[in-house]
């Protein structure tokens, strides 16, 4: 926790974390513009409200606080209330008709995004030792690691449910009560709405036998040293997350989410380059920005997790672009 978050933790270095890694919010204006569609879709389904709120989880610098309430529609903007929640310093320049707020409100009427969020939220590691036992990691400030006590209470149960390890010596689990816990209390604040949590994830079916837990720094991945100078991240069993509260979730891929709201990746047609060559360059290079958004492999395979409040079904919000628009 105090690598991450305290007084030197990486998540108060003056670079932030655009410095050290690229999410998708860094990889193109196109991942804001598809938030800024759900929110209008969110919009549409609370019936247009006078306010209209907007809450950007883990803000980073405010990049897609501020590529959202650039892309949405004037007068759907004229009505959003967004606010940042990032526990570093609002930068200098942010436009002023975004909130920047240390927790998210109480209440909220609208979309809460948590994107990149939870796999940072600090969660204990559990190793099988010699006996068969999962057993807590311990670790030092440097890096080196030795196992402790046997995993117990509300942790052992979690693991039986989510995670169960066989007697294996070496296989890892990343136990993730801790954002189970705050993805329940963050959802919980959207009063109506729809809360959404995208991140490196994994599911019962295909837990990784050993874990994921590692650091970036400058851009390449690096060993998790939890001195302040990395991030410290590891994947987020979002099945987990989803069971804590009673509204039906829905669990899907990024690239599934962004192609249903119009991030598709198709190459534009050729006929384009000779009628209009200008437009065919920008659509071109829309299309690849999309293609990386929504690529097998990388960022195509995050997880997305829709919980809706006060709404009937998240599917509803996330039907094809097409059937939507006609409507």
């Amino acid at each position: 926790m105090e690598a991450l978050y305290g007084p030197d933790g990486f998540y108060l270095r003056p670079e932030g974390p655009a410095g050290h890694f690229r999410t998708s919010v860094h990889a193109s204006p196109l991942f804001a513009t598809a938030v800024a569609r759900l929110l209008c879709r969110v919009d549409e389904a609370l019936g247009r409200p006078a306010t209209l709120g907007f809450v950007d989880m883990a803000a980073g610098r405010g990049e897609l606080a501020t590529g959202v309430l650039g892309a949405l529609p004037p007068e759907v903007a004229a009505r959003t209330r967004v606010y940042a929640v990032e526990i570093a310093t609002r930068p200098d320049g942010l436009d002023h008709r975004i909130e920047w707020l240390a927790e998210p409100p109480e209440t909220v009427s609208g979309l809460l995004f948590a994107n990149e969020w939870l796999d940072n939220v600090p969660v204990e590691i559990a190793e099988v030792d010699s006996a068969g036992v999962p057993r807590r990691v311990l670790v030092r400030r440097d890096g080196a690691e030795r196992l402790g006590d046997p995993v117990s209470g509300a942790e052992a149960e979690w693991l039986a449910r989510w995670w169960p390890l066989p007697e294996e010596p070496g296989l890892r689990a990343e136990i993730g009560l801790p954002r189970d816990t705050a993805w329940a209390a963050a959802a919980a604040r959207v009063e109506r709405g729809l809360a959404v949590a995208v991140d490196y994830a994994h599911t019962a079916a295909s837990r990784p036998p050993y874990g994921t837990l590692t650091g970036f720094r400058d851009g390449r991945e690096t060993a998790p040293v939890p001195d302040g100078s990395c991030d410290i991240t590891a994947h987020v069993a979002l099945d987990a997350c989803a069971a804590r509260l009673p509204a039906r979730a829905r669990l899907l891929t990024q690239r599934e989410a962004l192609r249903a709201l119009g991030i598709t990746g198709a190459r534009p047609p050729l006929a384009l380059a000779s009628t209009h060559p200008a437009d065919y360059v920008r659509a071109l290079a829309h299309a690849g920005e999309a293609a990386e958004l929504t690529a097998p492999g990388g960022l195509g395979d995050f997880g997305w997790l829709l919980q809706p409040a006060g709404l009937p079904d998240a599917a509803a919000l996330l039907v094809d672009v097409a059937d939507h628009e006609e409507h």
